[in-house]
């Protein structure tokens, strides 16, 4: 047998099962995660982090798909090891890109809805009632006087 196939076949089970492995670990830890985002919202913090797993999906193994086909052929042990090791590098480096894109993306959002939050007074302020206070400005005289 070839053994740029050879390379082929262990590249494609590398990548899948790191793609497997990394996509059940972000889904399993980014639960947590998703529910301090979506304010506590356990149902749509779990629909979310589906979502993000079905997307993480089709754009790696899209990615290794087209990434399979290599420029030279594979002649020595030693040539296959090189082509493999560029092949799963580049995609881990896409794995790990792709988690910080999320983590950032992510990140953002509960950013602002913590200052939304903030922003907000719990009640309003003790006291308020739409008259002029000791430190008030003083009010204008009337225009004729």
């Amino acid at each position: 047998m070839d053994l740029t196939v050879v390379a082929y076949v262990i590249y494609l089970l590398v990548s899948l099962a790191l793609t497997v492995w990394v996509a059940w670990t972000l889904s399993r830890a980014g639960r947590v995660f998703l529910a301090d985002v979506l304010h506590g919202n356990e149902k749509l913090a779990e629909a979310v982090n589906h979502l993000l797993v079905v997307g993480f999906y089709l754009v790696n193994l899209g990615f290794v798909a087209l990434y399979l086909k290599g420029g030279d052929s594979v002649g020595s042990a030693r040539e296959l090891f090189e082509a493999l090791s560029v092949k799963v590098g580049v995609v881990l480096l896409v794995l790990g890109g792709m988690h910080l894109a999320n983590v950032y993306v992510l990140n953002r959002i509960r950013r602002r809805g913590i200052m939304e939050r903030d922003q907000i007074p719990p009640v309003p302020p003790a006291g308020w009632t739409g008259t002029p206070s000791p430190w008030s400005a003083p009010t204008p005289p009337p225009a004729g006087a």
